[in-house]
Formats: structure tokens, C-alpha cells, sequence
């Protein structure tokens, strides 16, 4: 009988190269286009070494795989069977569902926010085309110094032996942090100890772990109208009412928030450059701000997102440094200055909230990754990040310049541009007698990834405006690209 049962077992014909690998491969073969029936038994390894001219060993190897992928299963006492049921055809009737009419399909039963959040997602889509000209929230992305940051890494990865295996705190790298303390009280004026910061990965985890920790269904949050989509997203998503507060040429009106919108747990502002408006809060508004939110038990969060970004002057003095009432969490981020992939932030709590932030950080995502924290401290230690932000400050001057110039040259009938003392964007105001609708579809057919205003807006009806991201382009790029839109504009508008 068993040489019956070899005779009727097929050929099997091995390749050249790694005879292991290849027993797997000949059987597994055999298996799928069907020389090998499922449910039929295998020969023994010892037969089947002694029919291919092989090694026991390399057979048993071949089997053992075999077994664990799901193509054989061993019955005790039995022998080696190859499964009913193929992984592959397991695997394409799978493919074959998903793909199939899921008119049946069950309800999902989705958080009802999900829809709420789907005309922003609509208008905020990341866009994926990394070249694409014009784009808003992109800093001068071709000065950063890869190679100098590359050594770093490779210097703290080096080092990091011993670290790595047990890196945990979800409070961030303890070096950067205390670099950190001394970094925005220079710079920024904000005082804090090393104990209330907290690395993020960017502003959205930022504010994602403010309104975990801070607000309830139903709280009421200011938020600057126009301002933040994002932030006016995570924040609704988080089930909070937003209340929108106009800003103008001095930031969030204050004084019409408190008029109209009596109570709120939380304010989201960026008083050091309103976004996406690029003015900065008063000082009397910082003022009455501050004093609202302590008369009122409400906390504010201070998005700092881009104060480096300030060509003429020094940055404007952070709310956090003029709150004696510890009612400012401050958030910074690095991404701006880096590059958009760069995924660390920082925040700086009251102490009274510490030990929350950073719980809730622990049970977000645990902690940020250790290496571009480490490299990030070796860098700003070093002074690197001081050099590397003086040398944008001065480059990213000259491309608002540059863009400003271009617009008043080549497109004065079109634009009023507004030009500020900060940012990387720039807010082009369109005049009247022109179509909005129609020089954003030019820009998309460019391949320009300016944004219109409305996006921003919640209430605001001063909406007749397009950003222009220029800080990530040469004087060059911004020059002739504003040229060609010029062109393709003019067949519909002459000048």
C-alpha cells in the first residue's frame, strides 16, 4: 500500500538554490495549482527526503512551515495531510467580498459626530501632493539641515543602547525639557518649571489631550472666527459647543465674547499670530482676556504655532508669562521651523494639572519616541536650533517680499495683499468685481494649494479671500508662479 500511495503521488522537482526554502516552495506549489489534491495524505518525511534525494531534515523543515502558514496539518498517529481550507483561497474570498456589493451590509452604528465633522473633513482633506506650489502651513522646508540632523540621530542611536529598551515617560525626554524651560523663557517670556511640559506629538495631540482632560459633553469653547479648522474639528469631535468669536486687526474680540457668550470652559486662541488672519491680540485684549478666564474659571489654550516666524521684531510677549492666575496651557510646536513630518510639540500646563496631562498622554499613545527627542535635545544644546532660526527668520522675509512684490506686479487689479510682521502665509483679499470661486479653480488647475478663507470661517461673512503658503518656495519659484497665474487669469480678466 505505501508504495501504491508513492506512485500515485506526483514528481516533485526541485530547484536550484536553498533546499530548505525550496521544499517549502515545490509542495506549497504542488498544493495550489492542484498536482497535490486538499485533504490527501503526504508521504513521511523519510519517504519523501528519499523520493526528492534529500535530506530528513530539510523535508521536516519544509513540513513545519508549511504547517504553521495553514497548507498541512499533522494528525497524531496519522501522518501529514494537506488542509482543506488553502490560506490563499481563504485569502481571495476574502478580497472578493470587500469588493463585492455591500448593499447588505449592516449598519455601522458610527459616533453621530462623524457626520457632524464630515463638511470640515471635506474642506480640510490633507493634501498629498508634497511639490505642490503655494501650500499653507509649510515652512521653509529646503533650509533644514539634513545632514547635521542626520548625524545627530546617528549619534544619539549610537548612544541609545541601553535607553531605548526601557524609554517610557510619557512626560517626554527629561534633557529636552529642561533645555525647553530655559528655551521659552528667553524667547517667549513663559515660565514654567521642567515638571509642567509636556512633549507632544504637534499641536493636534496638544489639543486633543486639553479637551480629554479639560471638557465635558456640551461645554462651551470659544474659538476664533476665523480660526482653526482643526482645532474647531478636534474640539466638536470632543463634543464641546463652539462658540465663535469675530477677530479683527487686534485678534478675538474680547469684549464681544464676553457680551454674547456668557460662560465657556475653555478658550482656544493663537494671540501671537491669529490664525489664519496672521494679527497679533492686543495688549489690552491679552489683559481682559486673562481676567475673564479667572473670573469665569475658565482655562485658556495659548497655540503658540508659529511665534518664531517674526521678521522685524522680537516675539510678542506669551499670555502664559502675563497669567498670574494659572489659567494658560501653553502649546508650541516645532514642526513649523522643522519640517511638516516632524511630529513633536510641547505643552506647558498649570502644575494643578500636571499629573492629568500627563496621564491622559500615557493613555493616548503612551509616550513620543525617544531618538528625534534625544537628537532634538543635542540640537538645541548645541545651538544649532538658534543658528537654524535666525537664518529663516531673515530667508523667510525675503520670500514674503518676494510674494508681496510678485502679487502688486503682476496682480495689483486682482489683490489687496495684507502683509504682516510674522507668519509663513500670506492673505490675499480679493477685490470687488471679481469671482473668488473662479481664481481658486485657475489656482487648483495650477496645481496651487492656496486655500480660500471661508475654510476657516464658522459665522464670519469676511470671506472674500485666498492664503498663499509661501515660505517652503525660492524667490524664483514664487516669482514665476504668480506669473503664470497671472497669464491663465488674464484671458478671463484682463488688466
Amino acid at each position: 500500500m505505501r508504495r501504491q500511495q508513492h506512485a500515485q503521488f506526483p514528481l516533485l522537482l526541485l530547484e536550484k538554490g536553498y533546499i530548505k526554502e525550496n521544499v517549502y516552495h515545490t509542495i506549497r506549489n504542488a498544493i495550489l495549482d492542484g498536482r497535490i489534491a486538499a485533504g490527501i495524505k503526504l508521504p513521511s518525511s523519510r519517504a519523501l527526503a528519499e523520493m526528492m534525494a534529500i535530506s530528513r531534515n530539510s523535508v521536516i523543515a519544509g513540513f513545519e512551515r508549511l504547517i504553521d502558514e495553514g497548507y498541512l496539518y499533522s494528525q497524531k498517529g496519522s501522518g501529514t495531510y494537506v488542509s482543506p481550507h488553502i490560506p490563499d483561497e481563504l485569502i481571495g474570498a476574502i478580497s472578493s467580498t470587500k469588493q463585492g456589493d455591500q448593499s447588505g451590509y449592516p449598519a455601522l452604528n458610527l459616533n453621530p459626530r462623524v457626520s457632524t465633522l464630515s463638511n470640515l473633513w471635506e474642506k480640510s482633506r490633507p493634501n498629498t501632493n508634497k511639490h505642490q506650489m503655494f501650500n499653507i502651513g509649510i515652512g521653509c522646508v529646503d533650509q533644514f539641515p539634513h545632514e547635521l540632523w542626520g548625524r545627530l540621530l546617528g549619534r544619539v542611536w549610537r548612544k541609545s543602547k541601553q535607553i531605548i529598551t526601557h524609554f517610557n515617560h510619557p512626560d517626554g525626554y527629561t534633557p529636552l525639557k529642561d533645555l525647553l524651560v530655559d528655551y521659552v523663557r528667553s524667547t517667549r517670556g513663559v515660565h514654567c518649571k521642567q515638571q509642567q511640559i509636556i512633549i507632544v506629538n504637534g499641536t493636534q495631540q496638544a489639543i486633543n489631550l486639553a479637551a480629554k482632560v479639560l471638557l465635558q459633553q456640551g461645554d462651551k469653547v470659544w474659538l476664533d472666527d476665523p480660526g482653526y479648522d482643526s482645532a474647531r474639528a478636534i474640539l466638536t469631535a470632543a463634543g464641546a459647543d463652539i462658540d465663535a468669536i469675530p477677530s479683527d486687526k487686534e485678534g478675538m474680540d474680547i469684549i464681544y465674547g464676553a457680551k454674547h457668550h456668557k460662560t465657556a470652559k475653555l478658550i482656544y486662541t493663537t494671540p501671537s499670530h491669529q490664525f489664519p488672519l496672521g494679527t497679533t491680540l492686543s495688549l489690552p485684549r491679552r489683559l481682559a482676556l486673562l481676567d475673564w478666564a479667572q473670573q469665569n474659571n475658565a482655562w485658556i489654550f495659548e497655540d503658540d504655532y508659529n511665534s518664531e516666524f517674526r521678521f522685524l521684531s522680537k516675539p510678542i510677549q506669551a499670555l502664559q508669562g502675563l497669567d498670574n492666575h494659572q489659567r494658560v496651557i501653553y502649546a508650541g510646536t516645532f514642526s513649523k521651523m522643522m519640517y511638516p513630518g516632524f511630529r513633536l510639540g510641547f505643552l506647558i500646563v498649570p502644575e494643578i494639572l500636571s499629573e492629568a496631562f500627563t496621564m491622559m498622554k500615557y493613555y493616548s499613545d503612551s509616550h513620543c519616541g525617544y531618538l528625534e527627542q534625544a537628537a532634538l535635545a543635542q540640537f538645541i544644546q548645541e545651538g544649532h536650533y538658534a543658528r537654524h532660526v535666525r537664518k529663516i527668520r531673515k530667508i523667510c522675509y525675503e520670500r514674503q517680499n518676494t510674494f508681496i512684490n510678485a502679487i502688486n506686479h503682476y496682480l495689483p487689479h486682482l489683490f489687496n495683499v495684507q502683509m504682516t510682521d510674522s507668519g509663513i502665509h500670506t492673505v490675499c483679499w480679493v477685490k470687488d468685481g471679481y469671482d473668488i470661486n473662479v481664481i481658486l479653480n485657475q489656482c487648483r488647475l495650477l496645481g496651487f494649494g492656496a486655500q480660500p478663507l471661508s475654510r476657516y470661517c464658522i459665522q464670519s461673512t469676511h470671506q472674500n479671500a485666498i492664503l498663499f503658503g509661501y515660505a517652503a518656495h525660492c524667490e524664483n519659484e514664487i516669482i514665476n508662479n504668480i506669473k503664470l497665474l497671472s497669464e491663465q487669469l488674464s484671458n478671463i480678466y484682463p488688466s
